[in-house]
């Protein structure tokens, strides 16, 4: 057992190297549609075609993976990976995942700061803006079936509603508090297991993965403060992203909430109409939904190169973003496997993870209010009642165009069950069609 490899497991019968590459440059050219999407893909290639894990393996890594912050569809990828060929298949399989779909990124991000101002690229951004607001509230709906009817789960969904909407409590204490709550007052799960005694040797393969893959991780944010300086842009982007990649529960739309409260309200690196665009941007490419945070951190150095120039500095600041997004995925999957077992029979840990889902429903139904006020009126204030703050709006400020074509993609998404890419695209057609026509 090394440091590399945390644990002596049973791998699949020997898979080809080779086969395995082609399986997942394959998967991350074709893995759109989001989490559920992307890891049904992976069970139809990888156990039903393939069939190089049986249905009870693939759903044991499964589990392990939502219990995981971050993008849990990279991160079944990667522990698949794993179990294939050990850390060589891991960081293959994760990081083709994500290549694809951060180049897209990349290339529509410069696009973006490039040509904005033609009729047809302000176009086609204000159309995916009402795409972007279906989307977010597909995610409430569908979040809120696997939260269930118990009612502290409810009570929890209600409550990080109102504290983040009400009282601006950040992101990260919401999700500690549902966890704390979940854990001791949810009902044990069904299948509830004493936890099982711990391999000899496992935990110094634990110390071993953690300070490697830590220093992984951590590498390109000490450069950055090295040479450029703690407060340079390209180091805050690695600090604020590293911090975030670590409560990222609940994938993308739950981590635009932490992102509207920081990097457009505290920070200023992006408008709430940018990050509208960049969702919309994260929805259109292969790869995990969780790359918007690339097209924020391009933003952030556009606007504060020094001493770059704007487009070398964006590209750092999307590198940069990408790598702490990502980094800590391959440092749960290989220090944490070992210990998957005990993390899928532990008790508190599974109410913990109920508590959180939870509350990811109440602070994306949250961001769905966030979007729609921005989208419809622009300017967005807030007026204080003692340590109670309530969104203010002007109502004579409403964007009929925006509305009307919101109205749209909800009869498009929910009437007519136009699928996730149909709908962004006839969304940013009709865009560059209102547009040209009215302005």
């Amino acid at each position: 057992m090394t440091a590399l490899d945390p644990a002596a497991v049973n791998r699949p019968s020997a898979v080809p190297f080779s086969e395995a590459l082609a399986v997942w440059i394959r998967v991350g050219l074709l893995s759109f549609g989001g989490a559920a999407g992307q890891i049904a893909m992976l069970h139809t290639i990888i156990v039903e075609e393939k069939k190089w894990l049986d249905e009870k393996r693939f759903l044991h890594a499964l589990n392990y993976c939502t219990l995981l912050p971050g993008p849990e569809a990279q991160q079944l990828a990667t522990y698949i990976g794993w179990l294939l060929h050990g850390v060589r298949g891991g960081l293959t399989a994760g990081l083709l995942f994500v290549l694809p779909g951060a180049l897209i990124v990349l290339a529509m991000s410069m696009l973006y700061v490039t040509a904005r101002g033609l009729p047809v690229v302000d176009g086609i951004f204000f159309g995916i803006k009402a795409a972007v607001l279906v989307i977010v509230v597909q995610a409430v709906i569908k979040m809120a079936k696997r939260v269930g009817d118990a009612p502290v789960l409810r009570a929890i969904m209600a409550g990080s509603l109102l504290a983040i909407l009400l009282f601006q409590v950040p992101y990260p204490l919401i999700v500690l508090a549902a966890a704390a709550l979940g854990a001791f007052l949810t009902p044990p799960p069904d299948d509830a297991a004493p936890v099982a005694r711990a391999a000899s040797g496992r935990y110094t393969a634990l110390l071993g993965n953690t300070l490697v893959w830590g220093a992984v991780w951590w590498a390109p944010v000490t450069v950055a403060a090295l040479l450029l300086g703690p407060g340079h842009i390209l180091t805050q982007i690695g600090t604020f992203f590293s911090q975030l990649a670590v409560v990222t529960f609940g994938g993308a739309y739950a981590l635009l909430v932490w992102l509207a409260q920081a990097a457009v309200e505290q920070k200023g690196w992006l408008t709430a109409a940018e990050m509208a665009d960049g969702l919309g941007l994260a929805e259109t490419k292969p790869g995990p939904t969780i790359l918007v945070t690339q097209f924020v951190g391009f933003l952030a150095a556009f606007r504060a190169p020094d001493p770059f120039s704007p487009m070398v500095a964006a590209v750092l600041g999307a590198a940069m973003t990408t790598w702490v997004t990502f980094a800590p995925s391959f440092l749960f999957i290989f220090a944490g496997a070992p210990f998957v077992e005990d993390l899928r029979h532990n008790r508190l840990l599974a109410g913990a993870l109920k508590g959180i889902t939870a509350a990811v429903v109440g602070v994306i139904l949250y961001l769905a209010i966030w979007f729609a006020l921005h989208v419809f009126f622009g300017q967005v204030g807030s007026r204080a009642f003692g340590p109670v703050r309530v969104p203010t709006f002007d109502p004579q400020a409403l964007d009929w165009k925006a509305a009307a074509l919101a109205v749209i993609a909800f009869v498009l998404a929910f009437r007519m069950k136009l699928g996730l890419l149909p709908l962004i695209g006839v969304m940013a057609a009709l865009g560059v069609a209102v547009k040209l026509t009215l302005g």
